[in-house]
């Protein structure tokens, strides 16, 4: 899956230069996001890539590398 796809919306929805967001980036603690700014964010991935996060599953999504492999185990 695209890394610089994903670091782009990440970096957009939380107004954080992509170039300080890697795998390791946690959301909540590292980037500053809020439950509103992680909903957007689903919402994004869903569109961009045609997917659906289910609900159980955004719970589980604490780091950037989270997203990237979730996005990537859906789109196979």
């Amino acid at each position: 899956m695209d890394f610089e796809t994903i670091r782009g919306l990440i970096a957009q929805q939380l107004k954080v230069d992509p170039e300080k967001i890697t795998r390791e980036s946690r959301l909540m603690e590292d980037l500053k996001a809020d439950s509103a700014n992680i909903m957007v964010m689903i919402m994004d991935l869903e569109d961009q890539f045609g997917i659906t996060v289910e609900d159980d599953q955004i719970m589980k999504m604490r780091t950037v590398g989270d997203v990237l492999d979730y996005v990537s185990k859906v789109k196979q």
